[in-house]
């Protein structure tokens, strides 16, 4: 199965989403990267730091991530960093507030890639926190200038 195809019925933890989440090994951390974020999950515990450089137009071009999260946390990472390259902090910002209308059943799936992937966590609350992590790291480390 493919990560754009709906897990829906098969569990949470797949082998898909286990695979996704060791996806991150790709990206470790990198301490030459100027700016860094954290971000935690209160309904978890779940933490994610996150290292990136932008270029001038404030995209980012590189990143590195340091993950203290659930598998859900860590193959939500992942499918961040499939679409964060190219992005800008307002990008970022948008697609962080379309995520949690979706995982709260208000919108529509955003466009970003691989989240059908995430399509079974909806049904757990306390898991929308750790999906949320990437996106809050990434907006608590770009400058707001």
């Amino acid at each position: 199965m493919s990560a754009g195809v709906s897990n829906a019925g098969r569990g949470l933890y797949t082998p898909e989403v286990l695979a996704a989440a060791m996806e991150l090994a790709a990206f470790p951390w990198r301490d030459d990267l100027p700016y860094t974020g954290t971000a935690r999950s209160r309904s978890c515990g779940s933490t994610l730091d996150l290292a990136l450089e932008t270029d001038a137009t404030g995209a980012i071009t590189a990143l590195g991530l340091r993950p203290h999260a659930c598998a859900i946390g860590q193959a939500a990472a992942a499918q961040f960093v499939r679409g964060a390259k190219g992005q800008t902090r307002a990008a970022i910002a948008q697609a962080r507030a379309s995520l949690a209308l979706w995982l709260a059943g208000d919108g529509a799936q955003p466009d970003w890639p691989g989240l059908a992937l995430l399509d079974p966590a909806r049904a757990y609350p306390a898991r929308h926190g750790a999906i949320l992590l990437a996106w809050d790291a990434a907006l608590a480390a770009l400058p707001t200038d």
